[in-house]
């Protein structure tokens, strides 16, 4: 793989880290603190493009030749967005409500350079198996899904043992669709295969 610039991925998350690395690229991690507010009025797809972007325009200035990734995963059951629970009572009351139903995982990408920005998003639609109060308190006790939306990692126990089946990308659920952003950047002109 041979990137055109230095990459910069805006994620604190392991999850982000690993995925992208997956991909063979060398990145440096660089973090803000950023506000994950929205304007109410936005629809669902909106939510994660929108806080993509925002992320990502956070340090337009800080850029010289680099370019960097943020992105934003969000849970959506029926109209309601579900974000990183609080603590272990709304965790619990996330996973009841998803338990028995599908709903749609969306991450928004921005990848940004100084002369450009490009946005895009991928959505993902999970389905849960009934989940017993036992299955939900095991994992709120033993994996503290507290920085997760929807409060569940696909790749954790409550995945492997509650998910019947997804349709769409298993990545965009772990956090980063990379299939979609691996063919962005090579469209970008930002990437190229080297055999």
């Amino acid at each position: 793989m041979n990137l055109s610039r230095p990459l910069l991925l805006a994620s604190n998350s392991p999850r982000r880290k690993e995925l992208l690395a997956g991909l063979g690229l060398s990145f440096e991690v660089f973090v803000k603190e950023v506000h994950e507010d929205f304007p109410a009025e936005l629809k669902r797809e909106e939510i994660a493009t929108y806080l993509a972007s925002h992320k990502a325009d956070q340090y337009k200035d800080a850029l010289q030749d680099q370019l960097l990734i943020t992105a934003d995963t969000i849970v959506c059951l029926g109209d309601k967005v579900l974000n990183k629970p609080t603590d272990a009572t709304e965790a619990y009351q996330m996973l009841r409500s998803l338990s028995g139903t599908s709903h749609q995982v969306i991450t928004g990408v921005c990848i940004l350079s100084r002369e450009q920005k490009t946005i895009f998003y991928d959505t993902t639609t999970v389905f849960f198996k009934e989940l017993t109060d036992q299955e939900i308190n095991y994992y709120i006790n033993n994996y503290k899904p507290f920085d997760k939306a929807g409060a569940y990692g696909i790749q954790e126990w409550i995945g492997k043992i509650g998910i019947e089946r997804i349709e769409g990308s298993y990545f965009n659920v772990v956090g980063l669709p990379v299939q979609k952003l691996y063919q962005h950047l090579v469209k970008l002109g930002y990437l190229a295969v080297n055999s």
